[in-house]
């Protein structure tokens, strides 16, 4: 059972080895525009995600505008009813 634990430490050893390895792949040319390309992924996740939040707060405030425009109706009340 031993056998199939994979520790899932990373220390500096494995992750020079990594660097390595990524550089051997795609070469120091390429890698620059690689990163450029996750930067503005990240970046765009972030906008996309401050705006739906900013979108979910403004619904809520609409809605308990809503809510407190409209008057409580009685339940008991002969008003409207037919």
């Amino acid at each position: 059972m031993n056998a199939l634990f994979i520790p899932l430490v990373i220390g500096w050893p494995q992750i020079i080895l990594i660097i390595l390895v990524v550089l051997l792949l795609f070469g120091g040319k390429k890698i620059p525009e690689m990163m450029r390309g996750l930067g503005g992924g990240i970046k765009e996740f972030k906008n996309a995600s401050k705006d739906d939040v900013a979108a979910k707060k403004a619904e809520d405030v609409r809605k308990d505008d809503l809510n407190s425009e409209r008057p409580l109706r009685d339940e008991h009340s002969t008003e409207g009813k037919i």
